[in-house]
C-alpha cells in the first residue's frame, strides 16, 4: 500500500539527510563500532544541517517547527544504513522535549543554542543498578541546600553516556512521598562530583556510548531544576515517555525493513539445490508472512506519529506501538539470519550487526512485559 505520511518538504530533507549519512557516516561507522564511540565532530556536521531541535525556537537556532516527521526521517536513515552508534534519537526525540518544553527563560538562553548546534550533547538518566522499569523505585537523591541540591548517586546504562555535556538526571527531593517525590535535574559536564564510569561493553550497538554515571555530593544550582518546584519529576517523566516509546517504534519498523528487503534480495541470488532459494515455497511462505507483518507495523506507527503531532498520541497507544513492533523486529530478523544460513552468523553481513543491536528494543524504554501492564490496565480492571 501506497505510504502517504510524508510531503514534498520532507522528502527532500531525506536527501540532505541521506547524502550527509553516505558521506559523514557510513564510511566511519565500522571504525566507531571498534572504538566503541562516535567522535563529537559529526554531531557538529549534522547540526551544521539542521538535524536537531526542529522544535526549539528560532531565536535559539533552531527551526521552530513541531513536525514529528522530520525526526522520523532521520531515525530511518540512520537505521537503513546501521549506524546504531549514532545517539541522534535520543537527543532529538526524547530530550527535546525536556529542554524545550520545560525549560524557563532563562535555562532556554543557556542550552537551547548548543542543543540545536549539536555543541552540547544530551542524555536522560533514569535507570539505576536496583531500578529499571521501575522509576519510582530510584535511590538518588537531590537534598536542597540554600541555592543547590547535594546530588548523591548512581545511574547505569546511559545512552549518550561518555559524550553528554547535559544530562537530565532523576533524583529523590523527598524519599517519603513516592513519585511525588521525584525531581528532575540537569547536571552539567565538569561538575565537581560528577564522573562517568564504563563504557559499557554491550552485545550489540558497540559504537553507542553507554556508561556508568556517578554523583557524589554534586551541587547542582536549583536553577538546574526543570519545572517550577520540587516534586514534579515524575509526571514530567510520564508526559515524556509515549513520544520515546514511538521512537523505539519508529526504528523497530524501519530495521525490520531495511533487513527483510537486503533478506529478499538474498535469497533471489543464493543457490541451493539447483535453484535460488527464493523459489523455495518455505522461503516464499516465510518471507510473505514477515512482509505482510512489517507493512501492518508500518501503518500503525504512521498513525502514531501522525496522532502525536496532533497531540492525540496516548500512553496506551504508544505503548501498543512499541511492544509490538520491536518484538516483530527481534523475531523478523531472527528469521532472516536463518533463511541466510551459515552466512547469516558472519558479521560481513548485515543480518548479523542487526540480530546483535536489535535484542535491547523489547528492553528499554520500558520492557514488553511493562508495556502490557500499560494496556492491561486500561481496561478498568
Amino acid at each position: 500500500m501506497r505510504r502517504d505520511l510524508f510531503e514534498e518538504e520532507h522528502l527532500l530533507f531525506r536527501d540532505t539527510v541521506r547524502e550527509f549519512l553516505a558521506r559523514e557516516v557510513v564510511p566511519h561507522h565500522p571504525q566507531w563500532e571498534k572504538d566503541g564511540i562516535v567522535p563529537r565532530e559529526v554531531w557538529k556536521k549534522a547540526g551544521e544541517l539542521g538535524m536537531f531541535g526542529f522544535a526549539v525556537p528560532e531565536e535559539f537556532g533552531g527551526s521552530g517547527i513541531t513536525d514529528y516527521r522530520y525526526n522520523t526521517v532521520i531515525a530511518e536513515e540512520i537505521i537503513r544504513i546501521g549506524a546504531t552508534g549514532l545517539g541522534f534519537s535520543l537527543h532529538n526525540d526524547v530530550m527535546a522535549p525536556y529542554f524545550v518544553d520545560m525549560t524557563n527563560d532563562e535555562q532556554k538562553q543557556r542550552w537551547l543554542p548548543g542543543f540545536a548546534s549539536g555543541e552540547l550533547i544530551t542524555a536522560v538518566a533514569m535507570t539505576e543498578p536496583g531500578a529499571g522499569s521501575d522509576l519510582q523505585g530510584v535511590r538518588t537523591t537531590a537534598i536542597r541546600d540554600g541555592d543547590h541540591y547535594v546530588v548523591n548517586g548512581q545511574k547505569t546504562f546511559i545512552t549518550n553516556g561518555i559524550n553528554s555535556d547535559l544530562v537530565v538526571v532523576v533524583t529523590k527531593t523527598d524519599p517519603t512521598a513516592g513519585a511525588r517525590g521525584t525531581t528532575l535535574l540537569v547536571v552539567e559536564r565538569g561538575m565537581e562530583g560528577f564522573t562517568r564510569g564504563r563504557n559499557l561493553e554491550k552485545v550489540g550497538m558497540h559504537a553507542q556510548d553507554t556508561a556508568e554515571l556517578f554523583f557524589e555530593n554534586v551541587r547542582v544550582p536549583v536553577a538546574n531544576r526543570l519545572g517550577d518546584e520540587d516534586g514534579q519529576g515524575f509526571f514530567q517523566l510520564m508526559h515524556n515517555l509515549p513520544q520515546e516509546r514511538l521512537s523505539i517504534a519508529v526504528g523497530a519498523v524501519a530495521s525490520a525493513e531495511a533487513v527483510l528487503e537486503a533478506t529478499i534480495e538474498y535469497c533471489k541470488n543464493r543457490k541451493a539445490f539447483g535453484k535460488n532459494i527464493g523459489q523455495f515455497q518455505n522461503t516464499r511462505f516465510v518471507l510473505a508472512e514477515l512482509a505482510t507483518e512489517v507493512e501492518i507495523a508500518r501503518h500503525y506507527v504512521d498513525k502514531c506519529i501522525l496522532a502525536l503531532n496532533a497531540k492525540e498520541l496516548s500512553a496506551v497507544d504508544a505503548a501498543k506501538a512499541k511492544w509490538w513492533t520491536t518484538e516483530l523486529q527481534t523475531k523478523l530478523i531472527d528469521r532472516c539470519l536463518q533463511l541466510h544460513g551459515g552466512y547469516g552468523y558472519m558479521m560481513e553481513y548485515p543480518v548479523a550487526k542487526a540480530w546483535l543491536d536489535s535484542r535491547v528494543q523489547t528492553i528499554y524504554g520500558g520492557t514488553t512485559e511493562i508495556m502490557k501492564e500499560i494496556i492491561g490496565r486500561s481496561f478498568g480492571f
